[in-house]
């Protein structure tokens, strides 16, 4: 007797992007593992983004066990996501955010593991980085590896978004996403890794696209909302640390990107670590000066 294949769930949140998210839901559609429901909340686009999903609603409805598709006013991602979770019938969900691509073979081998690992709660692999004319970037791919929360709590881990797929009873046991959080991934990351493992796979899987409009092209916004995501996380014996960690990591990252007050970030920088802030400053800056000759 055959033995069915594990519903999947797939979730496409969307906002404003009419330039893309028929290519999300097109890569969906090209998997290769065929018991996939899909749902698509569009969170309220400006844009063109509604017209564009409304033009592959009969695909959907032939290719998928099955499909819903929402439209409403908006209510932030999280909140969306919650939502669409509630909708999901599946063993397994998987989060795709609607300017991004999944490769066809995903579905199959995410399951496949998930099936011979039941201590793995979530699973991710490496992303091809794609510009917005699909043109690409580059490849990350990792060594495979188990996260624990303290890795993922200091901030040492690859589990892109665009990859994930996690079993829908860990989601509802960690009471899915905070709607107060702008970094849902690491705060998910975290709580999923409080009750199970997360693995990386050493495997391309997905298509991540860089453009202008990227969350984490806003560099200030992604700076307070790690310290955010931490502050949830306050009994934690690793606290500490992390905090300290991501303070030095904002810090970094403002000094690299600033022109006019380096000083200040620098200070910043040297109260959290000083002597990483040294060694950092030691390397970086010959480096600056001869790429300036050059």
């Amino acid at each position: 007797m055959q033995i069915k294949e594990p519903l999947v769930s797939v979730v496409i949140p969307c906002y404003n992007h009419e330039d893309f998210v028929q290519h999300s839901v097109q890569s969906v559609i090209d998997q290769t593992y065929k018991n996939i429901e899909l749902i698509i909340i569009d969170d309220g686009s400006k844009d063109g983004s509604v017209a564009k999903i409304e033009e592959m609603v009969a695909l959907c409805e032939q290719r998928f066990v099955r499909f819903q598709v929402r439209s409403r006013p908006n209510k932030g991602l999280s909140t969306t996501l919650n939502e669409a979770i509630e909708w999901c019938e599946g063993k397994y969900v998987a989060l795709l955010a609607s300017d991004d691509i999944i490769l066809e073979h995903k579905t199959q081998v995410q399951v496949d593991f998930l099936e011979k690992n039941q201590v793995i709660t979530a699973v991710c692999g490496g992303v091809e980085l794609i510009d917005q004319y699909n043109n690409l970037i580059k490849v990350k791919l990792k060594p495979e590896k188990t996260y624990s929360f303290e890795e993922i709590i200091m901030h040492r881990f690859e589990l892109p978004a665009a990859t994930q797929m996690i079993r829908r009873d860990a989601l509802i046991e960690v009471n899915g996403f905070n709607p107060d959080i702008v970094l849902e991934d690491w705060y998910m990351w975290l709580k999923l890794s409080q009750i199970g493992k997360i693995h990386y796979m050493n495997q391309v899987l997905a298509l991540y696209r860089q453009h202008d409009t990227n969350f984490s092209k806003n560099s200030e916004k992604m700076w307070q909302g790690r310290i955010e995501v931490l502050d949830c996380f306050r009994d934690s014996k690793h606290y500490p640390k992390a905090i300290k960690r991501v303070r030095w990591l904002n810090a970094r990252a403002a000094y690299m990107n600033s022109k006019n007050d380096k000083a200040k970030f620098l200070w910043e920088l040297f109260k959290e670590r000083p002597f990483k802030t040294l060694n950092m400053i030691a390397i970086n800056e010959p480096l600056k000066k001869l790429k300036n000759r050059s």
